[in-house]
């Protein structure tokens, strides 16, 4: 069996680094391909040799630009690219980017069956690009690879319980695999002069918040009312905004920082306050509370004990929820049923 794998933001070439060793151990042959979707300083050859894993074969080059126009030039490159080194027994996308639904569709339209991981997460926004980009992958693939039992209930609801495998979460594997790699590349004193649960780590990046500059104030605000620093690796798009506004001393804004980084800065916040679904699943994973800084989230789960709460933009909310504390252990998020997600992944394209 040959497949493609068609990735585009770092966190996919992440989910990636988990399952592709997944894929080789079953004898599955995997052509990885970098869509270009975002242009990322950090991945570099570094970012690969970090995580021990081998860079795409091929960058696609599509670039940014609207959501239209994005996700139709992944999808004229990427039907090149298939025609020319194909054929594929399958292809792979990850997630909910523009990436994956032009890999969804030229596959779907090539008549090649799709492998959707994180299947069935929902926010129920319409209003998040992310949000149709995950129905509509969803609508066209034939292996449903759902991380949580939520998602696969959400999928059934919609009718797709057939093509529904329940997995786990192959974020969850690739803690498992790398906090060890970032313990010992990257400990929390080569990174900042901060004791281990002495700071709160913050990322904003979601248009909602970055594009409303009462919103972004509003957040950067209620920063500056807990009583910990706040370290916020900078988004580009934050970036871009943050000289409207009035950032508090306590806040320590830094370049953005790579992967194995993240994950040490996370372990060892005493808070993670973020819009990211991705940096808020780990923050549970690794035991810290975490402050959603949206109205919703695909992962309700860690709502449970108050381990997580959502407080949108709302600056009294926010420092509410950040001085409240959980009040009894976790759910077992993102565990699959037999084990580590990628190897069921692997097995499930075999069948």
């Amino acid at each position: 069996m040959h497949v493609c794998t068609l990735v585009g933001a770092r966190p996919q070439f992440v989910k990636a680094a988990a399952v592709s060793p997944a894929l080789k151990e079953v004898g599955i042959r995997e052509t990885l391909i970098h869509s270009g979707q975002h242009y990322d300083e950090l991945l570099s050859q570094i970012f690969f040799d970090e995580l021990g894993v081998p860079p795409p074969v091929s960058n696609l080059e599509a670039g940014s630009g609207s959501h239209a126009a994005q996700t139709g030039e992944i999808m004229v490159r990427l039907e090149k690219f298939i025609k020319e080194r194909g054929p594929y027994d399958a292809v792979i996308v990850y997630g909910d980017t523009n990436t994956t639904l032009a890999g969804a569709l030229v596959a779907a339209k090539g008549n090649i069956p799709i492998a959707h991981v994180e299947a069935g997460i929902r926010s129920f926004n319409w209003l998040m690009p992310e949000e149709i980009n995950r129905i509509l992958t969803d609508r066209v693939s034939k292996w449903l690879l759902a991380p949580t039992e939520t998602a696969a209930e959400n999928l059934e609801r919609e009718g797709l319980k057939e093509n529904t495998i329940l997995v786990g979460d192959v974020m969850l594997d690739a803690t498992h695999m790398f906090a060890e790699r970032a313990k010992k590349l990257f400990p929390l004193k080569s990174i900042t002069h901060h004791n281990a649960g002495d700071y709160c780590l913050a990322t904003v990046h979601r248009p909602s918040n970055t594009d409303i500059k009462e919103n972004l104030q509003s957040i950067f605000s209620a920063f500056g009312q807990l009583p910990l620093p706040v370290i916020l690796p900078l988004h580009p798009r934050t970036k871009a905004v943050l000289g409207h506004i009035t950032v508090p001393d306590n806040v320590e804004i830094t370049p953005p920082v790579s992967y194995l980084t993240m994950l040490t800065l996370t372990s060892n916040a005493h808070r993670v306050l973020t819009d990211s679904g991705g940096l808020q699943k780990e923050a549970y994973w690794f035991g810290v509370p975490c402050i959603i800084l949206r109205e919703e989230t695909e992962y309700p789960e860690t709502f449970e004990n108050n381990w997580s709460v959502c407080t949108g933009a709302n600056q009294e909310s926010i420092i509410n929820a950040a001085m409240g504390r959980p009040t009894g252990p976790q759910c077992r998020l993102g565990e699959g049923p037999e084990g580590r997600a990628a190897a069921m992944i692997a097995r499930s394209l075999l069948k």
